[in-house]
């Protein structure tokens, strides 16, 4: 008779981590692809209210796309005066696709109706109760988010559209503009009722 032990040893011989860790990737991947509308009820609920529905459905399918695209082990660049290489860690995504589940049970649970068809303010409280008691005193990077909500926050924040809305101009930050325009202050936003 094989032990418990014996076999998960066995196991653990055919199929390597790495290839386990990918499997888990690609179930978060096409979890949030299958089910997109409790993520953009998430953006609706933290991102700014200036970006409307269609802009924070976009920013929600970008923070897909990222999440689809990350690849485990990739070499980053380096930062000045260091030689030393990083390379990115594992997928965030299984821990995120995860806390949108528990969102969704707190939904549930609270108000006897799924995530998305909650107000903005009851998803908002619901998000406010997900976060409690952890360290919120500065944005992390995207992949160093502990919960999916800042996750999708650091991931605007870092975008040339945010940097846009904070000063409310065409700062078109990370794009190239031809030198005579660099002495130029920026053009005003364009609001979304004027489009």
């Amino acid at each position: 008779m094989l032990s418990r032990r014996s076999f998960l040893s066995s196991l653990a011989a055919a199929l390597p981590l790495a290839v386990l860790v990918r499997r888990a990737h690609a179930a978060a991947v096409i979890h949030l692809e299958s089910d997109p509308a409790t993520l953009d009820a998430l953006a609706a609920a933290v991102l700014p209210s200036e970006l409307g529905r269609a802009g924070t459905i976009r920013v929600a399918r970008e923070f897909r796309d990222w999440g689809a695209n990350y690849r485990e082990n990739a070499e980053l660049v380096h930062g000045y005066g260091t030689s030393r290489l990083r390379a990115t860690g594992p997928s965030p995504l299984t821990r995120w696709t995860t806390q949108l589940d528990e969102l969704e049970a707190q939904a549930q649970n609270k108000h006897q109706r799924r995530f998305r068809d909650l107000t903005v303010a009851q998803r908002a409280d619901l998000v406010r109760a997900a976060l409690a008691g952890q360290r919120l005193d500065r944005m992390p990077s995207v992949v160093d988010a502990n919960h999916v909500a800042v996750a999708l926050l650091a991931h605007f924040y870092g975008t040339p559209a945010a940097t846009d809305l904070c000063y409310n101009a065409q700062i078109g930050r990370q794009t190239c503009r031809p030198l005579p325009a660099q002495a130029r202050k920026p053009l005003p936003m364009i609001k979304l009722s004027e489009r």
